[in-house]
């Protein structure tokens, strides 16, 4: 079986986020970026399913800048075997992402594709929902516990009542939260390698894509800066102070 892992280059987890002056998005020039936090853990169930004898190959797939190389070397360093790249310097949608991955997946047939729930970019978490409905395949989202057998697989997934398991017959879709697993770091030898394994670059148009944006970002803020917290000295104080606040 092959399996297909979309990954995406991000701003950092750990870089503070700036607004534009001009309020129209955040900077992005000279900030540091990584793959998606949850593309990572993707990747890395991708890796154990074939450690496991469930897959023979790992194709990962980026849409992005030229930049987005760089991430797709880390995914290959981690242990996919080729990687994919879908240039675009336009900040797409997930709409439009889902339908290149759509074109994609027909022309590889994997029998899993799997992808992070979401971008901590944007947060849309509509990505792998949208290409479930645009393949009309089985999907599992927010995936805790991934389980191969035969034909077809079992995923455990977190709701908001606690967690729910689902069968799926293959091919599927399976987004992945962050109980999944934990990613490995790629060793300088594989970082070595990764240089050399085979990377296509792509544009939107190869797949014959419209990447037209369907939305528009009329202003980007930052949060209300949080209010400091008050110290009292028993609780008949903090029951007032409650009341006096209209919580209670």
């Amino acid at each position: 079986m092959k399996v297909l892992v979309s990954v995406k280059r991000a701003i950092d987890y750990n870089v503070r986020i700036q607004i534009k002056p001009d309020g129209s998005g955040v900077v992005e020039n000279g900030v540091k970026h990584s793959m998606n936090p949850f593309d990572e853990i993707a990747v890395e169930e991708a890796i154990r399913i074939k450690e496991a004898g469930n897959a023979e190959e790992i194709v990962a797939v980026s849409v992005g800048p030229a930049k987005a190389q760089e991430t797709l070397r880390t995914a290959l360093a981690m242990g996919a075997d080729r990687a994919i790249l879908v240039e675009s310097d336009e900040d797409l949608e997930p709409l439009a992402v889902a339908k290149i991955l759509k074109a994609i997946v027909e022309e590889e047939q994997p029998g899993l594709v799997l992808l992070g729930k979401q971008s901590i970019s944007d947060d849309s978490n509509q990505t792998g929902q949208m290409l479930a409905a645009l393949l009309d395949r089985p999907q599992g989202t927010f995936a805790n516990t991934i389980t191969l057998e035969g034909d077809s697989v079992t995923v455990k997934r977190e709701i908001d009542g606690g967690l729910e398991t689902v069968k799926l017959t293959l091919p599927a879709i399976v987004t992945t939260d962050l109980r999944l697993n934990e990613p490995r770091y790629a060793s300088l030898p594989n970082i070595m390698k990764a240089k050399k394994k085979p990377l296509d670059e792509k544009t939107a148009d190869d797949y014959g894509v419209d990447v037209s944006p369907r939305l528009e970002v009329v202003k980007t803020t930052e949060p209300e800066a949080r209010q400091a917290g008050e110290m009292v000295p028993d609780v008949d104080t903090l029951v007032a102070k409650l009341k006096e606040k209209g919580v209670v």
